[in-house]
């Protein structure tokens, strides 16, 4: 599954912008503070899934609660791609075999080689096995984009109110 995401590189940059004038700050300033947001959105994407509590028989939450929680994911990937001018055309999902937890762990992996390595190979890299975890989770393309463009929107309200 490829997606196409290039057109919200530009709600994207809007967003950051915004906030780096609203908070004095900038991209090369924020960029450690945004990987490990980053970690912690995948990290709560990986509770709605449930898919490590080996010791729970409840299943996970609707597909709305795990899209809105990749889209805050979403979010952040594209914040650091623009770091690296990524166009973010044609991104590649890479599905990695065997469970979630396996999914999960090796995306985490790839976020610290991105983290100690940022070039657009290994953002790439990561970012593909991001939308390998949607395609995982019955995430559709137009899951994705949707619930981008509505968390982008409450991202705006919270800066008009001083979040």
């Amino acid at each position: 599954m490829k997606l196409k995401i290039d057109d919200l590189i530009p709600y994207q940059s809007e967003l950051d912008e915004r906030i780096f004038e609203l908070h004095d700050t900038d991209r090369p300033t924020t960029m450690q503070s945004r990987l490990l947001a980053l970690l912690v959105e995948v990290g709560e994407f990986a509770n709605e899934t449930r898919c490590f509590k080996f010791w729970s028989v409840k299943g996970p939450s609707e597909k709305e609660v795990l899209a809105e929680e990749f889209g805050d994911g979403l979010h952040f990937f594209l914040s650091l791609g623009l770091d690296l001018d990524d166009d973010g055309s044609d991104v590649e999902a890479i599905i990695v075999e065997g469970s979630g937890t396996d999914r999960f762990l090796a995306l985490y992996d790839a976020i610290v080689v991105f983290a100690r390595n940022a070039n657009l190979d290994t953002y790439r890299e990561a970012f593909g096995l991001f939308f390998g975890l949607a395609n995982s989770f019955g995430l559709s393309e137009e899951d994705i984009r949707s619930y981008y463009l509505k968390k982008n929107e409450i991202n705006h309200t919270r800066q008009d109110q001083n979040y």
